[in-house]
């Protein structure tokens, strides 16, 4: 089995030209059978003469050309049309005049350019070739049947070019499948390098900003410049895991967080000054598909923008596990006292989030509340795939 496959990649591997060679070779053989020889494609109602040796050279010019069927199509086409119009003047009617729809065939699926003035040179030689017929013909070939051969002719053209448009069509395909698969994989990217750096980034902003406020209190300033430290440090290990999957030589299990980690995320935040409270009921799925990650990267991102709008605001989040779905709950009371050096936002992490959900046939809700400051909710269907 495996030599066989081997030798099929090889084969593969070869020349056009090599692959279609024993085509010719094929048709070449079957028309010195005795049982073919004569019998093949008769038009001009001429007598059947038998082989000698013009008859050879007509049935080489009609088979061996066969090979460059797709390399070189016109070429094929014109040296095919010489021998049948030898075989059929002299009446040698051989087997071998049938290569001449495969070559009419092949020149419409595989001709590049200047395809209408093939057709039209092809239908212009046909004309004196069937006047040269019916004149030293007995009679009996009436011109309608001369205009029948030539539809069929016609028809294995046509053929040739729908195989050509259907080829071009999936190649497009193909083509659009590949570009929305690129967008569709950079968008993911673009989301996941947005909630890593903005969530990270923004916490070690915070982080700095309020150490400058302690300098006063050692023992606390030394605790606010090492979760700084931390922070960075796991948003360049996050970092390098992102730009690791645009390695082609990358795994591909993707490492990514899950609901399980949480806490640190909670513990991050509160340390960079915000209180959280943070609440998880029932037991996880044994099988959440990509929910896990949506229900991390919609906290993430919550606790992000409490941490930007809404710094020293009380923040609760509450995660509930259901047989069948993930819910998330993100509040913040009130407006707090904004970080000062948070830049404003521009609505592309609720929207990824959104989108995430969104695909996943999921809910989700971003607001202010009746009473003031701001929720998020999400209902993430467990088990989807990624």
């Amino acid at each position: 089995m495996i030599s066989l496959r081997r030798a099929g990649e090889l084969w593969h591997r070869c020349d056009v030209t090599v692959r279609d060679l024993p085509l010719g070779l094929l048709f070449l053989a079957a028309s010195f059978l005795p049982g073919l020889r004569g019998n093949g494609t008769e038009i001009g109602d001429l007598p059947t003469r038998p082989f000698d040796a013009p008859a050879a050279w007509a049935v080489a010019l009609q088979c061996l050309p066969l090979a460059a069927r797709r390399r070189w199509p016109v070429v094929c086409l014109a040296l095919v049309s010489v021998g049948f119009a030898v075989d059929q003047l002299r009446g040698y009617h051989s087997f071998a005049g049938t290569a001449l729809p495969i070559a009419l065939l092949s020149a419409g699926a595989h001709l590049e350019r200047h395809r209408r003035t093939t057709a039209v040179l092809v239908s212009v030689a046909y004309v004196p070739l069937a006047v040269a017929l019916y004149r030293i013909g007995s009679g009996g070939e009436t011109p309608e049947e001369f205009v029948t051969f030539y539809l069929a002719l016609a028809l294995a053209w046509g053929i040739g070019v729908w195989l050509r448009s259907t080829r071009i069509a999936e190649a497009e395909r193909r083509r659009r499948v590949a570009e929305e698969t690129r967008a569709a994989e950079r968008t993911r990217i673009a989301r996941e390098l947005h909630d890593v750096v903005t969530h990270h980034v923004t916490a070690m902003v915070v982080q700095a900003e309020a150490a400058r406020y302690l300098t006063a209190a050692p023992d606390r300033l030394e605790q606010s410049l090492t979760a700084v430290t931390d922070t960075g440090r796991r948003a360049l290990a996050d970092l390098r895991h992102l730009l690791g999957l645009l390695n082609p030589d990358h795994g591909t299990e993707a490492r990514t967080p899950h609901v399980g980690g949480l806490l640190t995320l909670v513990e991050q935040t509160r340390r960079a000054g915000q209180p959280v409270e943070f609440t998880e009921r029932g037991t996880p799925a044994t099988s959440t598909g990509s929910a896990d990650l949506v229900a991390y990267r919609v906290v993430q991102e919550a606790l992000t923008n409490a941490l930007k709008y809404a710094h020293g605001s009380r923040t609760s989040v509450e995660v509930r596990h259901g047989e069948r779905d993930i819910t998330v709950e993100v509040s913040t009371e009130g407006s707090g006292s904004p970080a000062s050096a948070s830049p404003g936002g521009s609505g592309r992490g609720l929207a990824g989030l959104r989108q995430r959900v969104d695909v996943l046939g999921g809910d989700f809700h971003a607001g202010r509340q009746a009473g003031g400051g701001f929720v998020v909710r999400a209902r993430i269907p467990a088990g989807s795939p990624s």
